[in-house]
């Protein structure tokens, strides 16, 4: 498994082929299109991340020292940006996703270009991954 700088970096140079924006949210959108379908029995009110204007559920499961993430909005932007942080957290440490940010999407310019309320669901989307890693570290 690449290291979290590695996988970092290979989104940045992904997003780098693009010269506009409408290249960039085409990309994000088929991005969404080929994450897996969350687990229906998860896509409920316990597992819906709050502060987001569209739908998103969340789920985090510990397999062996990593986390395990599925995540699903019901907008097709939204499942773009999950799929953007699970390309760099999926299966990382608690350690590792404790200290999760937008870093790297800001290197993308993807944050510049998002409405405030998408930034804003983009923020509580990070949180909850922080939240989980927290009560995971030992």
């Amino acid at each position: 498994m690449a290291s979290l700088q590695e996988s970092i970096e290979d989104v940045v140079a992904e997003f780098d082929l693009f010269t506009d924006w409408q290249e960039k949210y085409a990309h994000l959108i088929e991005l969404g299109r080929s994450l897996p379908p969350m687990d229906p029995a998860f896509k409920n009110d316990q597992h819906r991340v709050r502060g987001c204007q569209s739908q998103v559920w969340l789920h985090v499961e510990a397999k062996e020292d990593r986390l395990h993430v599925e995540a699903e909005s019901d907008a097709l932007i939204v499942q773009g940006l999950i799929a953007l942080l699970l390309s760099v957290y999926q299966d990382r440490s608690a350690r590792e996703l404790k200290d999760a940010d937008l870093a790297f999407m800001e290197r993308i310019g993807l944050l510049s270009h998002l409405s405030m309320n998408r930034t804003n669901g983009l923020q509580s989307m990070v949180q909850a991954l922080r939240a989980h890693a927290l009560a995971h570290v030992g």
